[in-house]
Order: structure tokens, then sequence, then C-alpha cells
């Protein structure tokens, strides 16, 4: 089951690569395509972040060329890599991608590791680049001048105060965090730590840490309830999240403390790896975006390209909405810069990218989307919790 699922993943993305600027050559003949670069982990056994950035690259990219490309006729066309999640292989990727004729950017995928350490190599390539799910702060925070990284996402130090306060609104006043120990978890922890030195603000009970891919979560879990954790904070992948739904719902209902999740878990098929113990746990996650708030007529404009470039007609069928929603806003807003910069010249872009004046997207009106000294398209104030419903699908709580 989970090697179709890879080979369906793959086969997807590559038929997706071959067609994707068709319907624009239909009047543009003989246009030399403008490319966008993806390096995501699209082999990821039942992962589906990468498929959601592409889902959203693909249906902005429908609506683009429809209108006429960009520079004047030119079709944006989409060319993908699959990074395996790999930090060695994105390297390799960026690099490759980097040599294409005209490949005016690359798109990110969801982890934060494997975004970081392609940071450096971009600049270096002077090529810009768009995080559209991972979340460490230090993506952005990167001390480059100038800083060919942008944003359209969740960020670290905007998801832990959300899920903070909640806990607090919550009456929760001792929060326990578990964390991925990885690059992204030492993020959230320093994001967790500079907002509850505030007065006021809810108390960390204690800090337990685990490593991808384990079998079992249960111990760290209740080394933070004995600390007198009334809730925990989870900053954890689908599939390791799972695991610890699953080994809560066979624990006594005293001790299954709820969990508030980073946004981590929505990249995978964690409702159909939870299962049952799904509803006998109680889960909010923290999201820049739901379908459910969207604007009526910017989410049917979105559903009616979905369904051109991927047969998508139902917003219930979009697993991972805030991979698509923040990938569809920032290629539009990519386009734009383009035009402004009246070229391919990747330097002339970054600097365009600055100037984008504003934009109507699917998650907000951008006004404007960055400045020179802002490379994260999103606030606080786009922030909103959600629930699993019994069929699985994410709803603002």
């Amino acid at each position: 089951m989970r090697s179709m699922r890879r080979r369906t993943a793959l086969q997807l993305g590559l038929w997706g690569a071959a067609t994707v600027a068709a319907p624009h050559r239909l009047h543009a003949q003989g246009s030399r395509p403008v490319r966008v670069g993806v390096d995501a982990e699209f082999s990821l056994v039942d992962s589906t972040s990468a498929q959601a950035i592409e889902l959203g690259l693909r249906a902005a990219i429908h609506e683009i060329n429809a209108a006429g490309g960009v520079l004047g006729g030119r079709p944006l066309e989409l060319v993908l890599r699959d990074n395996r999640s790999t930090p060695a292989r994105a390297l390799a990727n960026v690099r490759e991608l980097a040599g294409i004729p005209d490949l005016v950017a690359v798109f990110g995928g969801k982890f934060s590791p494997v975004v970081l350490d392609s940071v450096p190599l971009v600049h270096e390539l002077r090529l810009p680049f768009f995080a559209v799910w991972s979340s460490a702060d230090a993506i952005i925070d990167n001390l480059r001048r100038p800083n060919f990284v942008f944003r359209v996402a969740l960020r670290d130090s905007l998801a832990m105060p959300k899920l903070l306060s909640t806990a607090q609104a919550r009456n929760h006043r001792r929060v326990g965090l578990l964390l991925a120990n990885t690059g992204w978890g030492r993020s959230n922890l320093a994001a967790a730590q500079a907002h509850v030195s505030r007065p006021g603000q809810p108390q960390v009970a204690g800090v337990a840490w685990f490593n991808w891919g384990e079998t079992t979560l249960l111990k760290r879990y209740q080394g933070l309830l004995e600390a007198g954790a009334q809730t925990v904070v989870l900053v954890a992948n689908d599939d390791d999240a799972a695991v610890l739904v699953r080994e809560l719902a066979t624990q006594p209902r005293s001790d299954r403390l709820p969990l508030l999740a980073h946004q981590g878990i929505t990249g995978g098929r964690f409702v159909e790896a939870a299962g049952a113990a799904l509803q006998a746990v109680d889960l909010s996650v923290v999201q820049t975006f739901s379908f459910q708030k969207a604007s009526a007529r910017q989410r049917e404009k979105f559903l009616r390209s979905a369904a051109q470039v991927a047969g998508v007609t139902r917003i219930e069928e979009i697993m991972a909405p805030t991979g698509v929603a923040h990938a569809y806003d920032a290629l539009h807003i990519l386009a734009r810069a383009i035009d402004s910069a009246g070229s391919t010249d990747r330097v002339a872009i970054r600097s365009a990218l600055e100037r984008v004046p504003e934009h109507q997207g699917l998650i907000k009106h951008y006004r404007p989307p960055f400045t020179s000294e802002r490379h994260e398209a999103l606030g606080p104030e786009e922030l909103l919790i959600a629930r699993y419903r019994a069929d699985g699908v994410l709803v603002p709580a």
C-alpha cells in the first residue's frame, strides 16, 4: 500500500511537469517558458505536503497562463524535483534547478531542517526561494543582505504564541512541550520561551524531546503529565503525532490531556494513521487558512482552476489546505514580480518581490506582500485554531 502511494505521487508529479504550460501554448506558439522550480518531499511515504504545494502552484499557473502568461505572453512552467526529505538531496536539486535556463525561483517543501540547509546555497546562487510550508524563524531571519528567501506560510514565532494563548484561553496555565528533536523543534522552543517570559503568560511545566520515527511517545508524554501539565503543545509531523494519539486513546480518560498541535500534522495521512483513536482525544491544530472561512469569490475561483489541473471540485477533497493556499498565493505574487522586473533576471525579480504593491489572494489581501524589511507575508491576524471533524476534514474550531 505504501509503495503504491509513493509511485502514485511521483507519477502525478511527472505528468504535471510535462503538461502544465500546455493551455497557454495554444495561443502563444513559440514563446519560451518561464520556469519555476519545486524542491520537495514528493516520495516521502504517506506525505501530502509536497502534493498540496504542487496543487496550489498548478492552479495559480493555470490562471496566469490562461490570462496571457508573464512578460508579454510567455507561459509559466513548473519543474519538480524530489528531495526525499533529505538535506543533501535538496542541495543537489537546488543547484541543478539553478542551472536551468529561465528558471526564476524555487519553492521549498515541508521540512524546516531541509530548507534551513538550503538557505546558504540559494544566497550563493542568488536564487529567489519561497518557503510555503517550512516555519522555522531562521529561514527568513538568516542575516543575509540582500535576503533571497521569502515566506508565505506559518512562522514558529507566530505559531507558538497562538498555541500558548489558546491554552491560556482554555484556563490551562501549565503547558507541556513535546517537541521534535530538530531545528524546527528548537525554533519552537525559542518561540515558547520568548512568549512565556512576558507577564501573565502560561508556565512551561516541562519540555520533552523525541526523534522522528520513534515507535512510542507515551513515556515522554507521561513525564509531562507527571510534571503537572494541563495541556500539551505538540510539534510533530503526521506520523509521530498519530503514534501519540493512538497511545493516548488507550489511557484512562483522566490521563488524556488536550493536545494543541503545530501545523506539521496536516502534511500527511494523519487522520488515516490515527484512525478511530482521533475521536477519543481532544486535539486542535494551528492553521493560517481555512477554505471554510475564505472569501466565496476567491474560493470558487480557485476551485475552478483546481478542477482543471487536478479534478478537485470540493474543498473537502483538499488535503493539507494551508500548503495549497500558501503556494497558490505565492505564485501569483511571484508572477507580478516577474512582470515588474521585466525579465527573468533573478536579482531583479528578488528586488521586485519587495515592491509588489498589493495582491488579492486566497488567504488575504496583501498590502503589500513583502517589503525590503519584511519577507514574511502572513501575520498573527491570519492564524486560527482548527479541529478534525469525524469525517477527517479540518475545520475552524
